[in-house]
């Protein structure tokens, strides 16, 4: 059919589709759009799945909420699963960003199929926006997900929020990935050991379970001075007398060594363990005071010694 054998009522949805690619009138032709009733969706769907994507994104994510707010939750899904070669780093990030915006309306249908389909989609996409959707379920099954999330550093605030969000459920699944270096201990990859440290640090926010402890006991050996002091922050809590002995050496025998940003949660786990550590503490300052003048100003384990000294931590 040519364009001017197109009925008026056609010949407007197709020009509005049209001006969804100018920044000025694009918002206002979404609008529009939406106004225009079921009739839209199939021109939005061709504009959405046929259209090229570009850097600036926001003509396909009017498109997007349009479609969301006419109903059309197959035509998104359908634009999800569809596969995309997208050649451009900035391309691919715009188009990234409307794929999210697409998972997160979705996700207001909370049924079954569109639950299914989301969880799906996480075998093959990994999406800020899908991380979210699938959060509001709050169902088990994409724990694993959130999991792998928590190694890339820009999906990984989504994903503590999602793990943060699903609370008490997700403990037993943090404990596992605090203990589980990939592909192994020695040979560790970098993504793996940050995931390792997310998993304490939630741990610490949606609360370990007494029982768990055991499990989490073997870090108190590990290498990464970080994982340690976060695994430290919970040993203090649910720690025997003799891990709370352990935490307080290591940590003394680290302060010399332990990063500027892990110097709080030093102070705090500390001024925790006072009948574990007071001795302790006490003699690594005299050691440390016996230094030259010119040494003990630059000492910072001194400076933190003596603040928790002085804080409350008192002498046997």
């Amino acid at each position: 059919m040519e364009p001017n054998d197109l009925c008026p009522c056609d010949r407007t949805i197709n020009d509005l589709v049209r001006e969804l690619d100018s920044l000025a009138r694009g918002k206002q032709a979404a609008e529009n759009l939406v106004r225009c009733g079921p009739a839209a969706v199939e021109p939005l769907r061709r504009f959405l799945l046929e259209g090229v994507p570009k850097k600036l994104f926001q003509p396909r994510l009017w498109a997007v909420e349009a479609l969301f707010r006419l109903g059309a939750k197959d035509t998104l899904i359908e634009y999800l699963f569809r596969e995309k070669e997208i050649a451009d780093p900035q391309d691919r990030f715009g188009e990234e960003a409307v794929e999210s915006a697409a998972a997160r309306f979705l996700s207001s249908w909370r049924e079954e199929g569109v639950y299914l389909s989301l969880l799906k989609l996480s075998e093959r996409k990994m999406l800020v926006g899908l991380i979210e959707a699938l959060a509001v379920f709050g169902r088990p099954e994409p724990i694993p997900f959130f999991e792998r999330a928590l190694e890339d550093d820009f999906y990984r605030p989504a994903a503590e929020e999602a793990f943060v969000k699903m609370g008490p459920m997700a403990r037993g699944a943090l404990v596992q990935a605090a203990v589980s270096p990939h592909p192994g201990l020695v040979m560790e990859t970098p993504s793996s050991l940050v995931r390792r440290r997310c998993a304490v640090r939630l741990l610490a926010k949606v609360g370990l379970p007494a029982e768990a402890w055991p499990t989490l006991r073997e870090l108190l050996n590990d290498p990464d001075p970080e994982l340690f002091i976060g695994v430290s922050g919970l040993g203090v809590e649910c720690g025997s007398e003799e891990d709370r002995s352990r935490i307080a050496r290591r940590v003394l025998g680290l302060l010399s060594s332990v990063p500027w940003e892990l110097r709080e949660d030093v102070e705090k786990i500390l001024a925790r363990l006072e009948a574990e550590a007071a001795f302790d503490l006490e003699e690594e300052i005299s050691r440390r005071m016996e230094q030259p003048e010119e040494v003990r100003v630059r000492d910072s384990g001194l400076r933190l010694l003596l603040k928790v000294r002085r804080e409350g931590f008192a002498p046997r």
